[in-house]
């Protein structure tokens, strides 16, 4: 059963990366004037100097900016809220980028003192100064995302205006020093891949060759290009010869992952995205269908505001379904996501 909470601790980001969803949320540093200013909050950016994107921003009714979370008592509250409301054990630290946190080490250990087991994804630009701290404070497991295995490659997924060879370069090599420090720091340690089309399949030769066995590695697929992402998947697996031993499905949650074996004993894992709807919420909305719905029901995400105010969303092209913490454990959409688990549980296990 789905037992995890994503926190978005961060929207600050040192990359550009054309398909980033910026966990539903507007990019920040391009609206914060806006933000201020009371502009209605369907008029904020979709571009501006920072270069990032949020690719649902143009669609999702998106109606605050994400402010940085911090270890404090109002934050601990809402962690206990939603503990006691949906039973969560874990949170998975999100951004942004959360390795830019300065003080992301008291995070993780306000979130272990609440009860919680607690990761992060990180594209790993400060892993290598913020990690050893981070585990100190309780950190578990680390999921690096991986762009490119070279600067080219990290490029070509930038945003043209900083698609740079030289800024590329500092990157990898700071992801490098971050996977080294990860490992020998005993963290659980995965890398995940997205892949867009087939132009990026060498990247996740490239990748296996690159790093140690020690790093598990997780193949997902792009929301953003649908199809086009599923056969280069397909094609990955097909010139890996990799054979598929175990299905991996988790009540409540439309991710869902394939391990596959290939001929050398490393496994690899595939992520894929299941058709899983809340059946009332999702009812008559109008991306509830093959094409426009990319994630589905994926989970729970918990983001702060620049007012203090804590949310809870329940999809990122959905942002208008966000609700104070508060409010959201009263809420009927917090039955309908007990009651999507506990029915999904039951199915599964019939």
């Amino acid at each position: 059963m789905d037992r995890t909470l994503r926190v978005k601790v961060i929207d600050a980001c040192g990359m550009t990366c054309t398909f980033c969803h910026n966990e539903g949320t507007p990019v920040s540093a391009d609206n914060r004037v806006r933000q201020a200013s009371g502009a209605p909050m369907r008029a904020f950016n979709p571009t501006g100097p920072s270069g990032r994107v949020s690719i649902y921003l143009a669609s999702n009714n998106a109606r605050f900016i994400a402010a940085p979370i911090n270890a404090t008592a109002e934050f601990r509250v809402a962690l206990e809220q939603l503990q006691e409301a949906l039973g969560f054990t874990e949170v998975h630290l999100t951004g942004g980028e959360p390795t830019l946190h300065p003080k992301l080490a008291r995070v993780v250990a306000l979130a272990g003192n609440t009860g919680y087991r607690v990761s992060v994804t990180s594209n790993g630009e400060n892993g290598a100064k913020i990690l050893p701290g981070c585990v100190q404070a309780g950190l578990q497991r680390v999921n690096f995302s991986i762009f490119g295995t070279s600067s080219g490659e990290l490029a070509e997924v930038q945003n043209e205006k900083f698609r740079r060879s030289g800024l590329a370069a500092a990157k990898i090599k700071a992801l490098d020093e971050s996977i080294r420090v990860a490992l020998d720091l005993g963290l659980k340690t995965r890398a995940n891949v997205v892949l867009p089309d087939r132009s990026h399949v060498g990247r996740v030769h490239r990748l296996l060759e690159r790093y140690s066995p020690l790093l598990s590695v997780r193949v997902l697929s792009s929301l953003a290009d649908g199809e086009e992402s599923l056969d280069a998947i397909d094609t990955l697996l097909a010139e890996l010869k990799a054979e598929p031993y175990e299905v991996h499905l988790i009540a409540g949650t439309s991710g869902f992952r394939i391990s596959y074996r290939l001929p050398n004993g490393r496994v690899l894992m595939v992520k894929h995205i299941r058709p899983l709807r809340l059946p009332e919420s999702c009812n008559g909305c109008r991306f509830n269908n093959d094409t426009d719905c990319q994630e589905g029901y994926y989970g729970v995400r918990l983001y702060r505001d620049p007012a203090g105010t804590f949310h809870v969303g329940v999809c990122i092209q959905r942002m208008d379904l966000c609700l104070p913490v508060e409010e959201f454990v009263r809420s009927g959409l917090c039955d309908e996501i007990k009651k999507l688990r506990d029915q999904e549980f039951y199915d599964l296990h019939e």
